[in-house]
């Protein structure tokens, strides 16, 4: 706690506030993400959604846009949920507990455990992968942390270390060691303020806990998408609530050996990685003749380029369009322009 005083991070956005709608926001946000990352996409979604009211009172639609870019869109989807749920069910006033924190959707018992920390001062244990990696290091335990019983004995050292007092500043401390100094690979064990207690380190290995994950080979998916062109716009279809980029904008996938349109041009495929598997887009480019009838199936929408970059789209989608936009997909940026502002 005194390393953390005088080394650790103190002015991150969501810091020095006990208002549990921002310190709720950073925890899901940082699922999965790094701070580096997660800053931008905090300080946007803070300015159109400055409380939990009006954020439950938004469509997923907006929330999703917001969100776009930052990956696992699950925890949007969770976010907007838990927001209607804490206004219907609480008055707009977040639980106090770990528990009943962790009965709103997408919180886990750390992420839970951090808001009742930062937010109401509650004596409890946090376990994100930083804080697993710290703990299997310092005590040497072996094994993947992701393995129930590897978790159940680091669950048991996390409780077992919190202090009486500051249990604020001690939970950031943890933070702040594993993100900066602990690190998984090549760890600063000099400048670390617990080498002289650490296992770990006492055994020279410190990079060898915890075990990593098993290595197991990453399926490989492929599909195709269909940029169908037309006057400056671009075909969008929205994708089913539950799965893969659930609710977002995408472009139309076509199933593999399916007939092309007419003229389409087939391009270099655009590799995306998941968690637990790659996949291959193969896009296929279209343009349908300007004066062509302004509909579109339900589901479906025609935006100008520009705007679709700005919608919820993922990562590749938003890739594609850019592309397009500069005519770095088909290699024939003047003729594109041109078929674009047509």
């Amino acid at each position: 706690m005194r390393w953390q005083a005088r080394r650790g991070r103190h002015d991150l956005p969501w810091q020095r506030t006990r208002d549990p709608y921002r310190i709720w926001l950073s925890e899901v946000m940082l699922q999965q993400t790094q701070v580096a990352t997660v800053i931008p996409y905090y300080k946007r979604f803070i300015a159109r959604f400055p409380d939990v009211k009006s954020l439950a009172r938004a469509t997923l639609e907006d929330v999703l846009t917001v969100w776009s870019g930052l990956g696992y869109y699950s925890r949007a989807r969770n976010l907007h949920a838990a927001a209607q749920a804490v206004v219907a069910a609480h008055g707009g006033r977040f639980p106090r507990t770990r528990e009943a924190l962790a009965s709103l959707p997408g919180l886990g018992r750390s992420t839970a455990a951090a808001i009742a920390v930062f937010a109401f001062g509650k004596r409890e244990a946090i376990l994100d992968g930083n804080v697993k990696r710290v703990l299997a290091r310092c005590f040497a335990l072996g094994g993947f942390p992701g393995d129930k019983r590897v978790e159940k004995r680091l669950w048991a050292l996390a409780e077992s270390q919190l202090p009486a007092r500051n249990i604020e500043r001690y939970t950031q401390a943890l933070m702040d060691l594993g993100a900066g100094v602990c690190t998984r690979k090549r760890p600063d064990c000099v400048k670390c303020p617990v080498n002289e207690t650490c296992k770990a380190y006492a055994r020279g290995n410190p990079e060898a806990y915890p075990d990593p994950r098993p290595r197991r080979r990453r399926p490989v998916r492929r599909t195709s998408m269909l940029l169908l062109v037309r006057g400056g716009e671009i075909l969008l279809e929205k994708r089913p609530p539950a799965g893969v980029w659930g609710g977002l904008w995408c472009f139309p996938e076509v199933r593999p050996g399916s007939e092309k349109p007419p003229g389409s041009k087939t391009l270099a495929v655009l590799r995306h990685e998941f968690t637990h598997f790659t996949l291959d887009i193969t896009p296929i480019i279209g343009f349908v003749k300007s004066e062509a009838p302004q509909v579109a199936e339900p589901g479906q929408i025609w935006l100008p380029v520009e705007d679709a970059i700005g919608a919820a789209v993922p990562a590749p989608v938003r890739k594609l369009l850019a592309g397009l936009r500069s005519g770095r997909l088909v290699g024939k940026p003047t003729a594109l322009e041109k078929a674009l502002q047509d």
